[in-house]
């Protein structure tokens, strides 16, 4: 607390603590400064002697999340921040994923928040996370970020969940793109995720789905289960979709879809749309438990060694990267590996691109400007 008189500070003693707050009638702050402030009996003390006045603003608004990882250790406890043999167990967090707009306002103080901690013995690590992942923004149809000063462009997830579903919502927002960038909404990508999952749905409804082999689908289907698998845990859940749709349009060519392989498919789609997931084990695969609680699926690592080869990325003419594809892949096969190569990502940021040619085998060329 400050002295009035002198401007001098006094800091409360180790024994003067802790510090108890009084009860107010009224918690809303006026004119920008804390609500304590309307406490002015509490506020206004004597120190030695002398008037002084209480800080009342000591907390960022960044306060709570400073240590919330902490206290879901041990909810309940009411003795003390956090059992330490608990805090020994679980910490420090494995993934931590946040906006790049956290980096500051919460990722600097709960790093500064925890230091103080370990150093005082409360928590057995220094540092609170292993490993920082920063999402990129939805942004508006116009890519500009939403918020109050573009209202038009603001998309309510409610709104979208109602009219499509929840798993369209996230399949689409998963597929926008890598999730560190920034991604552009458009309505008409919405729509077209939404009919991608009415097409799963079909299958399981036809009577492809058969306790028989199929042999045309075994090397799709294991090369499906080991990239999806990967990709998910790498966090690349835009190109884990793309093999998904791979599978599945090999799946329409087909008359029968071995039963194993069925559950499989939708296996690797509960993550990403477990709704609808759900319904599709239970109703047309006739299980009494949930998926959730089902094995994943295993690729035989004999059906997806692939003749592969290396093809040059350039931007404008120029070498960029390399990329390993399987020898005569498509395309649409080649190019969401393409763009998910962080060199290439960072040579057409922020360029509009003109065209984009494939010369099967050989090259992949962007046209930027």
């Amino acid at each position: 607390m400050s002295i009035w008189k002198t401007g001098n500070i006094y800091e409360l003693k180790e024994e003067e603590l802790p510090l108890i707050l009084p009860e107010l009638e009224d918690y809303k702050g006026r004119d920008g400064k804390a609500p304590l402030e309307n406490a002015k009996d509490w506020k206004n003390v004597i120190i030695n002697g002398k008037k002084g006045v209480r800080e009342t603003s000591t907390m960022p608004g960044s306060a709570a999340s400073s240590w919330y990882f902490l206290r879901y250790i041990d909810p309940h406890n009411d003795k003390e921040l956090a059992d330490k043999e608990l805090i020994k167990h679980w910490m420090p967090v494995d993934l931590y994923i946040g906006g790049p707009e956290h980096a500051v306002g919460h990722l600097l103080y709960s790093r500064m928040w925890n230091i103080y901690l370990h150093e005082k013995g409360i928590v057995s690590v220094s540092e609170p996370f292993k490993k920082l992942v920063h999402q990129g923004m939805i942004l508006g149809s116009n890519g500009i970020k939403m918020g109050k000063r573009f209202p038009k462009y603001c998309i309510n997830p409610i709104d979208i969940a109602d009219k499509y579903g929840a798993d369209t919502l996230r399949i689409y927002e998963m597929f926008m793109g890598p999730l560190e960038a920034d991604k552009a909404w458009s309505d008409s990508n919405v729509e077209a995720a939404h009919k991608f999952l009415e097409r799963v749905w079909r299958i399981y409804e036809s009577d492809k789905i058969q306790d028989k082999a199929n042999p045309n689908l075994d090397k799709i289907y294991n090369k499906t289960v080991k990239k999806v698998t990967e990709d998910i845990e790498s966090l690349k859940f835009n190109t884990a979709i793309s093999q998904i749709m791979i599978l599945v349009n090999a799946i329409y060519k087909e008359n029968i879809l071995p039963i194993e392989y069925a559950e499989g498919l939708i296996k690797l789609m509960s993550p990403i749309t477990p709704f609808m997931a759900e319904e599709i084990w239970k109703e047309f695969l006739h299980h009494d438990t949930t998926i959730c609680n089902s094995r994943w699926p295993e690729y035989d690592k004999n059906s997806v060694v692939d003749d592969e080869i290396t093809v040059a990325i350039q931007v404008n003419g120029k070498l960029r990267a390399t990329i390993e594809i399987e020898r005569d892949s498509s395309q649409d096969e080649v190019r969401p590996k393409v763009f998910e190569n962080e060199t290439v990502r960072k040579n057409i940021e922020n360029k509009q691109i003109i065209k984009e040619i494939y010369v099967k085998n050989k090259i992949y060329n962007i046209v930027v400007k």
